[in-house]
């Protein structure tokens, strides 16, 4: 697999060594010279780019409005990116929902659907796996399989909302993967995701997490993009930091910090500093204390989260007194601060959590068989 001549746009074999381009990653404009460039009329293009992003058509068989032969044409010309609902889990507390997608290469990913009061948030993956490392996740248990192509991440969305007839107000790109680590196609996602002839979804609405890529949140500030930026920090000195993150070991918080500064002076959009609480290791009223440090002069708010058990790396979460105590007091310091809501922790909410329990259940399952292929009758490849 190789890099077209489009940015992010990935490119599939097809048959006689030509290569199908993956259709759904292209602009508008784009894809408008694609077309007029095969003698098409201008207005096909706007016709195609409103009902893979506006309609979220499942294939190119629902554009009914373009012709048998056109259809047939772009089938043998183009990959058409959908991703294959595997699982749906609902939480019994709430109405958060997690899935589990399949991929075109037998790969799997997760999404979370978040209802809150001002609208409904999708969170959405933006690699299989990931090479961060960091020791209270799941999703990089096995490491980084690969990125996600644009498309792939923007049918994650599509496919929640197809699923559930629910309007997708708010995205954050926050699960599985790194997403600073995919960059040029996560660039390519918010400009499809944010475009007003498709979904049209408001760049203040769409929230994107990084672990804390210093070069590339520099980088991401010259964009100006009017998005939420989250920096997941963990730890209030290099050291707790390290324990937790192996990003530490090469961008320090010092230059982390600059960093956050300087996307809040190049945008104005305020930061948000992700903090998971693990108990035992970054939960205590001096680490409280060290983080407002920090966070004062940033003007940033401060999102405490409880970490999910994760059987694999043994972090557990504080008690709810423990949290309490912590978020009291960095307000005593007047630092904005709210304690994540637990959404789905009966539902292996934790990123790359119900991927990695579908993967073990098809382990189990080959090992009963002998079937290398064998998992409900799909043929999934095995991850």
């Amino acid at each position: 697999m190789k890099e077209g001549k489009r940015s992010g746009i990935r490119l599939e074999e097809r048959g006689g060594g030509q290569k199908k381009q993956d259709i759904k990653s292209f602009t508008l404009e784009e894809l408008q010279a694609e077309l007029t460039g095969r003698g098409e009329k201008p207005y096909r293009a706007k016709q195609m780019y409103e009902w893979m992003h506006k309609r979220a058509a499942r294939s190119l068989d629902e554009m009914s409005n373009l012709s048998l032969e056109f259809r047939a044409d772009c089938a043998q010309r183009y990959e058409y990116t959908v991703l294959v609902p595997e699982q749906e889990q609902e939480s019994a507390a709430n109405s958060t929902k997690k899935f589990l997608f399949r991929l075109q290469d037998g790969h799997m990913v997760e999404s979370v659907l978040m209802k809150y009061r001002h609208g409904h948030s999708v969170c959405v993956s933006s690699q299989v796996g990931c090479r961060m490392g960091c020791r209270f996740c799941a999703s990089g248990t096995d490491g980084l399989i690969r990125s996600l192509k644009p498309s792939e991440m923007l049918d994650q969305v599509y496919a929640i909302g197809r699923m559930t007839g629910e309007r997708i107000s708010h995205v954050t790109v926050m699960g599985s993967g790194e997403p600073l680590d995919n960059y040029e196609n996560l660039l390519r996602f918010l400009k499809l995701l944010t475009d007003e002839n498709g979904l049209n979804i408001s760049q203040r609405n769409i929230t994107v997490s990084t672990c804390g890529l210093v070069p590339k949140i520099r980088r991401l500030a010259r964009e100006n993009l009017q998005l939420t930026l989250a920096v997941s920090l963990h730890g209030a000195t290099d050291e707790k930091r390290r324990k937790l993150m192996p990003v530490a070991d090469r961008y320090g918080i010092e230059e982390t910090m600059e960093a956050c500064a300087a996307y809040f002076k190049q945008t104005g959009r305020r930061i948000t500093l992700e903090y998971s609480l693990v108990a035992g290791v970054n939960d205590s009223i001096e680490d409280a204390a060290k983080l407002a440090r920090l966070a004062k002069p940033l003007h940033c708010h401060v999102n405490l989260i409880p970490v999910n058990p994760v059987k694999e790396h043994g972090c557990k979460p504080p008690q709810a007194p423990v949290v309490q105590s912590f978020k009291n007091r960095l307000e005593k310091n007047k630092i904005n601060v709210t304690i994540r809501r637990e959404l789905g922790r009966d539902i292996d909410a934790s990123c790359g959590q119900l991927r990695r329990r579908r993967q073990d259940g098809a382990d189990s399952v080959r090992k009963k068989s002998k079937d290398p292929m064998s998992l409900s009758g799909r043929g999934v490849p095995r991850n």
